[in-house]
């Protein structure tokens, strides 16, 4: 008795509909990418919930994306058996993959579980993935050039209009504050008078100092450089605000590297950014805490950070900090320039700062001072 082969199934249809699948799969990726309504995080947990469907075997087959570390991926995806993948390649840099397998040995040839045409399909989900990556990022990092054209653009605009007030306001002030202390050596001056006077002097020298700040920020006021070890400037202007920190049960902390290169810097200057960092810093204790100054260097510049265990910032605040006036300080303790100062000083120097914070654990400014200036004028 003749035993009777299997049947073969239709070759041709069963190419059809696997192609037709792999054709959908293009197509839902693609409208994945085009919705506007949905996260990067969304898109990319859609085309994985997507991908398993245009496969031979969809009962078994899992997907996954990883991107930048984080994983996009099916249940279960770890007890994967076979798999193939693409790689996720951003301008140049592989960021990722985009990976299918199998949970279980599908019933085809073990040695090649998936077809010619399923490798392209997974490359060009991949490459489609990567160019939606690109334009996002590239959207991203176009939108933050234009904000800080347009935050230069207003700083640049303050400035000016900060250099003119300040000018205009010396003369009155300083006519005010000779005037007030003239008059305070008169002779038997009623006491209230005398009182008078003296809140007059007090709100002139506030006045006069609000001034030379806002002739700093506009960069009035040149900076007058040497040859200057950081270690010394930030010894001279913590020993200030010791007494200050003691008093407020804040613990002021030194950890100052040995050896520091020297650096091309007005000292007056980088005193002036240290105190107001740290007075800053101590301001965001409530209570007791701590004040933390480091120095070190490395290479190409001196670090100065300053870091407190206060209330920290949030995302708003941060985004904000440098601007000129904005405080959030009660009326009349702050005057909303002293990080907008601590800022242009720092540029004027050729450095830069930065800022970490989390809310309720604490912030750290970190100013980086090129030393190249000062080893090219050797």
């Amino acid at each position: 008795m003749k035993r009777e082969q299997p049947t073969k199934p239709d070759e041709p249809a069963s190419r059809l509909r696997e192609r037709v699948k792999e054709l959908g799969c293009l197509y839902d990726v693609s409208q994945i990418m085009v919705d506007a309504g949905l996260t990067r995080d969304e898109r990319l947990r859609r085309i994985v919930a997507v991908l398993p469907r245009a496969w031979r075997f969809p009962d078994t087959a899992v997907a996954r994306i990883t991107l930048d570390g984080e994983r996009f991926e099916s249940p279960s995806y770890e007890q994967v058996g076979a798999a193939q993948q693409a790689d996720l390649v951003v301008e140049g840099v592989r960021r990722g993959s985009v990976e299918v397998g199998y949970l279980s040995t599908p019933p085809a040839d073990p040695s090649a579980p998936f077809l010619p045409e399923e490798d392209q399909l997974l490359a060009n989900v991949a490459r489609q993935v990567s160019l939606f990556l690109t334009r996002e990022e590239g959207a991203a990092r176009r939108a933050m050039l234009e904000e800080q054209l347009r935050h230069a653009d207003r700083l640049a605009t303050i400035g000016q209009l900060a250099a003119g007030v300040a000018h205009e306001m010396n003369e009155p002030l300083s006519s005010v504050l000779g005037l007030a202390q003239l008059a305070l050596k008169a002779p038997e001056l009623p006491q209230t008078v005398i009182d008078d006077l003296r809140g007059i002097v007090a709100a002139s020298l506030r006045a006069r100092e609000i001034v030379k700040k806002l002739l700093l920020f506009a960069r009035q006021t040149p900076p007058r450089k040497s040859r200057v070890t950081l270690n010394e400037i930030v010894e001279d202007a913590l020993f200030l605000l010791e007494a200050g920190c003691e008093k407020q049960g804040i613990r002021l902390l030194r950890e100052l590297a040995a050896g520091l290169p020297t650096v091309e810097a007005d000292p007056l200057q980088i005193r002036q950014v240290i105190v107001n960092l740290t007075v800053n810093a101590m301001q965001a204790i409530d209570a007791e805490g701590t004040v933390s100054v480091e120095t070190r260097s490395d290479g190409r510049h001196v670090v100065l950070s300053v870091a407190d265990t206060g209330h920290g910032m949030s995302p708003e605040t941060l985004s904000r900090i440098f601007n000129p006036f904005f405080t959030t300080k009660d009326v009349g303790v702050g005057t909303g320039l002293g990080l907008a100062v601590v800022h242009g000083i720092v540029t004027a120097h050729g450095g830069t700062i930065e800022v970490e914070s989390v809310q309720g654990k604490g912030s750290r400014f970190i100013v980086r001072l090129p030393v190249e200036t000062a080893a090219a004028t050797t």
